[in-house]
């Protein structure tokens, strides 16, 4: 090999297209030595933008993310859920592994709302993780650049950043530069890296996905959380780890 070619492959910032990423910032382990094996740096990644495109809502989607969760929370770090589809049912949260004084929600009430709650979130040195729903508040078509903002916040704010969108988007463009697409197979949750800082995945990974009764609430017990309004009002509403 050129000396002078061997010398620029051993920067820090330089990567073969053959060999992983070396990972800017720390990752979270993801609770499946799969799935990790096949993550740049060994898990997911922390001031970045994850997508997850599931087939269909409750295939497990929430599964896999569950142990990592549960270690971010057992640790006393806050999570946040912007905008999710149904409320969060305490007593399946508790059970899965969640300490709910550290679980937060954001409930907007526009879908204008529900991004600039995201972007601020994300920005948010205090939220460890954050999970986004934005696309059905947006009838599935985000405005363009979002994915860009939620990528540049996650940047800024350094924690882990989850955005389920439809399986049907994933061939569409996108700043995150993780994401998996997510199918059910039985018992088991099949998952695709469709993109990663790295080289391409040969193939689908089978995991085994807890999947609690029921994330959905019942007449009580839903987990508190916060309502933003108004993206208009004082940014003091994006302090969610207080």
């Amino acid at each position: 090999m050129n000396p002078a070619l061997a010398q620029v492959l051993e920067r820090g910032d330089i990567r073969r297209g053959d060999a992983f990423a070396v990972a800017p910032a720390p990752t979270l382990a993801s609770g499946f030595a799969r799935l990790d094996a096949e993550l740049p740096g060994g898990g997911w990644p922390r001031g970045a933008l994850t997508e997850l495109l599931a087939e269909h809502e409750g295939i497990g989607e929430l599964g896999l993310l569950l142990p990592a969760l549960a270690a971010l929370t057992a640790a006393g770090q806050t999570v946040v859920l912007i905008a999710p589809p149904r409320a969060a049912h305490a007593p399946a949260w508790a059970a899965a592994g969640i300490r709910l004084e550290a679980l937060r929600l954001v409930l907007p009430r526009r879908p204008r709302d529900a991004l600039w709650a995201a972007v601020e979130t994300l920005r948010c040195g205090g939220v460890a993780a954050t999970l986004l729903w934005l696309d059905e508040l947006f009838r599935r078509q985000l405005p363009a650049n979002s994915l860009r903002r939620l990528q540049v916040a996650a940047g800024e704010g350094g924690g882990a950043a989850f955005c389920f969108r439809p399986a049907q988007l994933a061939a569409a463009a996108s700043s995150a530069p993780l994401r998996l697409q997510l199918q059910p197979a039985g018992r088991q949750l099949r998952v695709q890296l469709l993109k990663r800082r790295g080289p391409p995945a040969r193939q689908a990974i089978l995991l085994d996905i807890a999947r609690p009764a029921d994330f959905s609430p019942r007449v009580s017990h839903v987990v508190a959380g916060a309502v933003l309004p108004d993206a208009a009002d004082s940014r003091r509403r994006t302090r969610v780890a207080a």
